[in-house]
Formats: C-alpha cells, structure tokens, sequence
C-alpha cells in the first residue's frame, strides 16, 4: 500500500561529506588553495591567555573575514549566521555540519581587539600575497592605486570652492607620498 510519511523520524546514522556539496569550481576553493593559515596560531599565541575557557580558533575567524570580504557581506550577525548556512562556507571555514558558527559578538571582540592588537590582518595579507609570487601568479615587481577624483555635490550649502579644493588635494597627495615613501623604508 502507498501512502505518505506520517511521522518525522530522525536518522540513526548519517553520512554527510562537505566536500561533495561544494562544486569544483567553486570560487572558494580557488582561493582555499593560496590561503595558507597553519602559522597563525604561533603567531597569535602572545594574546591569548593559558587559563580561562578555551578560545574560537583564530583560523575559523580568519576564514570568517576572508568570506566577509569576498562575498561582501559587511554586517558580523550577517556573516556568522552565512556561515551557518551555506555549505561551501563552512567547507571553506573547515566546520563539520555540527560544528557551532561562532556568536556575532565574539567574532567582533575578536576582530577589533586581538586581530587588530596583533596585527595580524597585515600578516595574512603578505602571507597571502607571497604564496601568489611564489605560484606565479603575480610578479611582485609593480604595483598600481587607484586615486580617482570624483565631484560630489552632497551638500550644496556648505561646499568649498574648486581652487581650495584643489589645495586641499595637493596636500593631501603630498602627504600620500611622504607617507608612501617611509611606508617602503
């Protein structure tokens, strides 16, 4: 006899791999291999405490930011709860199905006072950049900013003229460049 199911009745057992969820050509995966984040925790190790509960690991909320900034997710509550949701995220985080997303307000402790004591953010990003030369994708020989002007009429009322406008950026792009060359230095 046919008939629907009555009742729900959750699985005994399961088998679940992230792995084969997330497709092949999937944009994370691209950039999982060039991310390499084994060192972070040495790094980290002087703000973190020995005693007191354990911490999130600072890969997961390394992860957590790189998906934030690629996927152009600006708001922490949005990211994390993403992250719960999204498969090939928590492939890329390295979260199993039952593995707990970290709370908002963690995540933005995180980020605001060891990541930004640690300096950290700095160390991913030439981390990251070295692995790209390394792998031929960029030559590290030049680079290039972007420093488009653009007129905004905002607030008509309260504006400045052209010509101490134009002061204004040259005092600006001087002090750019003295800062650009002591950044080198």
């Amino acid at each position: 006899m046919m008939g629907s199911k009555k009742e729900c009745q959750a699985a005994l057992f399961y088998e679940f791999c992230l792995e084969d969820h997330v497709p092949s050509d999937h944009l994370l995966r691209s950039i999982d291999r060039f991310v390499g984040l084994d060192d972070i925790r040495k790094y980290l190790a002087p703000f973190y405490s020995d005693i007191g509960r354990p911490s999130i690991d600072p890969e997961l909320m390394i992860r957590m930011l790189l998906i934030g900034y690629i996927m152009g997710i600006r708001s922490e509550r949005r990211l994390c709860e993403e992250v719960h949701l999204n498969l090939a995220y928590r492939w890329f985080c390295r979260l199993d199905l039952s593995d707990a997303v970290p709370d908002h307000s963690t995540f933005s402790k995180n980020r605001h006072r060891r990541f930004r004591d640690s300096d950290l953010l700095r160390y991913v990003f030439v981390t990251v950049v070295t692995r790209c030369i390394t792998e031929g994708l960029v030559i590290g020989q030049r680079f290039a900013v972007d420093a488009s002007l653009t007129e905004a009429d905002t607030n008509r009322q309260n504006s400045t003229s052209k010509g101490e406008w134009s002061r204004k950026l040259s005092i600006q792009t001087k002090l750019g460049v003295q800062f650009e060359s002591i950044w080198r230095h």
